[in-house]
């Protein structure tokens, strides 16, 4: 029995589409980011802050509302027809938005917007069309697509605000939506087999146990801090880099460009040391006190051009990395069969922080001025910082699936025994219901260590299926 180490080209196909229409969702939140507050006072009731907050941030509480029970209906009707349904709220709240001409049917445009929580059903079908040794790769595939979007968006937000306005941006995100349809339709593979997925799909009965595990509480209010000051920062940081420069909106982007760029370089070696030398807690607790000290420097230099720069910097750099870090904890420290439901509350919290931390920011903004919303943040990054010193240092592994072939449940009990036994294996577990096999195992063993384990696994895995 091999394990082939390439996709086949059905699942390349699968991944890149539904990739690129995951990251389509997520460009209809970020491309507006570093643009809207600045529009949103040119429309009727838009000089409160609060509702431009509000605006910002409704389409994250419909994602926490709706995002289950969409991945619910999805097991139920169809992963593709739940997407459609997704897509075509998704163009809906577009149309009202672009189409508005006060804050008020923006903010129910992207409530509409959100309400099209898609996001779990993509990862779904992912996993109805990938094998499961390349799910995890497919994976790190769409959460690339997200880190690759948000740098994109806020460098191409204020160059088509510039051509089209932001009424054209919600029109754009529109027709692309549309298109979207077609490429599930038309393009996306119908998956031979759809079921649940442990590791990809949030399980409602898995959610008390996840909720009760405090190091993934922790991870998931560092998730909920981070985002909330992302959307809290960017009512404000339009404005000021307006006011302290001079620079129309439509130029941001020539600041944007060339701290993204160097966010970048400054993460890199952070994320390779915590990766492959087993030092993810020392980085991660470094990141999130980068992470408060930006917010204080933003709280101190709001009004300064120089300031506002240098503060981006520093905020990025730590964003970066906490942003590539807290997807890889959580996938370690979960229980190798509750990870996609994990992930899932990790997912939630980053809504309701997407939601909270921009009606909180618009409310301080309007009620005590800029630097209030910063204090703010740098209050949610002082709690954070605090819990992340009882985090215990997440183990140094990686995770491996296979698939079974008509094992029983007291066949796969004895498999998932026999294989945790195996020295350099962390912790494994076999879902009959699934026929699957999950392996955590040691990474910083030898290459020729890690193949051995992965030999001696795939006997087994023969052996009990009968596979000479």
């Amino acid at each position: 029995m091999q394990i082939s180490d390439k996709m086949t080209p059905t699942e390349l196909r699968s991944t890149i589409s539904l990739a690129s229409i995951y990251g389509l969702r997520m460009l209809g939140m970020f491309l507006i980011l570093p643009i809207f507050s600045v529009y949103a006072e040119t429309l009727k009731g838009g000089s409160n802050h609060t509702l431009i907050g509000l605006a910002l941030g409704a389409y994250g509480l419909t994602q926490v509302l709706l995002q289950l029970p969409f991945g619910i209906a999805s097991d139920k009707y169809g992963r593709k027809k739940v997407i459609y349904i997704g897509l075509v709220l998704f163009i809906i709240g577009s149309m009202v938005a672009a189409l508005a001409t006060d804050i008020y049917m923006v903010i129910i445009g992207r409530a509409i917007q959100g309400a099209g929580a898609i996001s779990a059903v993509l990862t779904a079908l992912v996993a109805d069309l990938t094998r499961e040794e390349h799910r995890t790769k497919a994976m790190a595939m769409i959460g690339g697509t997200i880190g690759i979007t948000f740098a994109l968006s806020l460098v191409a937000g204020p160059l088509l605000n510039q051509w089209i306005g932001v009424s054209g941006i919600f029109w754009m995100t529109a027709v692309l939506s549309a298109l979207a349809i077609l490429v599930i339709k038309y393009y996306v593979p119908d998956p031979v087999l759809s079921q649940f997925h442990s590791d990809a799909q949030a399980a409602p009965e898995k959610m008390k146990s996840v909720l009760r595990d405090r190091q993934l509480l922790r991870l998931n209010f560092g998730t909920f801090s981070l985002h909330a000051a992302q959307m809290a920062m960017f009512i404000v940081v339009p404005f000021a880099l307006t006011e302290s420069s001079g620079m129309n909106v439509n130029s941001h982007w020539q600041v944007y460009l060339p701290v993204l760029i160097a966010s970048f370089v400054l993460m890199l070696p952070a994320i390779i040391i915590g990766e492959k030398r087993a030092k993810l807690k020392i980085v991660f607790i470094g990141a999130v006190a980068l992470m408060l000290v930006a917010q204080i420097v933003f709280a101190s230099t709001i009004h300064e051009f120089w300031g506002v720069v240098i503060s981006l910097l520093i905020y990025f750099t730590a964003f970066n990395i906490l942003e590539a870090s807290l997807p890889s904890l959580i996938s370690k420290m979960a229980p190798a069969a509750s990870k996609g439901t994990a992930m899932g509350l990790h997912s939630t919290a980053q809504s309701f922080g997407i939601f909270l931390g921009a009606v909180v920011g618009g409310y301080l903004s309007h009620r005590f001025g800029y630097s209030a919303v910063f204090i703010f943040c740098a209050l949610l990054m002082c709690i954070w910082l605090v819990l992340t010193f009882g985090m215990i240092t997440p183990p140094a592994v990686r995770t491996k699936m296979y698939h079974l072939n008509d094992l029983n449940g007291q066949q796969a009990t004895t498999l998932a025994q026999k294989v945790s036994q195996m020295t350099g294996v962390y912790e494994a577990v076999a879902i009959a219901q699934e026929q699957l096999l999950i392996v955590k195992v040691n990474n910083q063993q030898s290459n020729d260590s890690q193949a051995l384990i992965e030999q001696n696994i795939l006997k087994l895995i023969g052996a009990d299926n009968g596979i000479s």
